[in-house]
């Protein structure tokens, strides 16, 4: 081979590498534009937004009889750093979908047929399982929290009607938009985020990185695990810990019906391709035959060297 030959098949290495990158800017520029615009329209209409995002607060306050549902802005800035949070998380949400169409257009043709109609399924999933987690935080446990942390107010002792004995102080809540906005956030992504758990397991079934019966050997340890992210994630209220708790767990235990079912669906396709067989006890391959003339003589060498 001469220098020449050498020189263009480093080139013709190089080339699909160069290609691989330009793609993946390519998308990424997409990504970045898609959330820009949508950031952009969030912050145009962030009031209403806003607005809905009090809604579990001001419904918990009329409950309580409080007619007053305004939060107050401590700082001067706070105000404009509110409509910038909204804005990013609404223009996240908004061009969710975009950034996974592009994420998708740059892996799927590096993918089988299979491995497509593997994948696009819990694409489509994954989205509708942090919708879902997050409709289940402002509609189901935002309003119990809320309702909870309003409680420790008490009322106070008017001082100005004559002289009176044992006075108490009130206790009235004047929230921070910035803060209650951080904390509606915090509930909403935090439960997106932990609906996603059965679609990351049954992909790593279908990937054979988890079988059911190891899922089921650690329960107790993922029960451990789930307390811990229940008490991280949460505020220090038992009624929003146990609610995670037990949304999270009953997650999990969902995890392990649908990777049981992947394993299912594989073991009838290897039926199918005649490589399952029933008196093996790893049909996956670990395990070895005792009677393979292969491995007896290979046994037989390591005790010869034994002695």
């Amino acid at each position: 081979m001469t220098k020449a030959d050498e020189v263009d098949e480093i080139d013709d290495s190089q080339a699909p590498l160069i290609e691989h990158l330009a793609e993946l800017r390519t998308r990424l520029i997409r990504s970045v534009l898609a959330f820009i615009v949508g950031m952009v329209i969030c912050f145009t209409v962030w009031n209403p937004i806003f607005d809905f995002l009090t809604r579990p607060l001001c419904d918990a306050m009329a409950i309580r009889g409080m007619s007053d549902c305004g939060l107050i802005l401590i700082r001067l800035q706070e105000g404009f750093f509110v409509a910038v949070s909204i804005s990013l998380l609404g223009g996240l949400v908004l061009s969710f979908p975009v950034i996974s169409f592009q994420m998708w257009r740059f892996v799927a043709p590096g993918l089988y047929k299979s491995e497509k109609g593997a994948f696009l399924p819990f694409m489509l999933a994954s989205p509708f399982m942090f919708f879902l987690g997050a409709a289940f935080a402002y509609y189901v446990v935002t309003p119990l929290a809320f309702d909870f942390f309003l409680g420790f107010q008490q009322p106070g002792t008017v001082l100005d009607q004559g002289e009176v004995e044992n006075a108490t102080a009130g206790i009235a809540f004047q929230g921070s938009a910035q803060e209650y906005l951080s904390l509606t956030i915090k509930f909403i992504v935090a439960f997106g985020l932990c609906f996603q758990l059965p679609v990351l397991l049954t992909l790593m079934g279908k990937a054979g990185l988890v079988s059911a019966e190891g899922l089921r050997t650690v329960r107790k340890y993922a029960v451990v695990g789930i307390l811990v992210l229940a008490a991280l994630v949460t505020p220090p209220d038992v009624i929003t810990q146990v609610i995670l708790f037990v949304v999270v767990y009953g997650l999990y235990e969902v995890s392990i019906w649908l990777v049981k079912r992947v394993e299912t669906k594989r073991e009838a396709e290897l039926k199918a391709q005649g490589l399952w067989f029933e008196d093996d006890d790893d049909p996956y391959g670990e395990g070895r035959d005792e009677d393979d003339p292969l491995m007896r003589e290979f046994d037989e060498d390591e005790e010869d060297r034994g002695r």
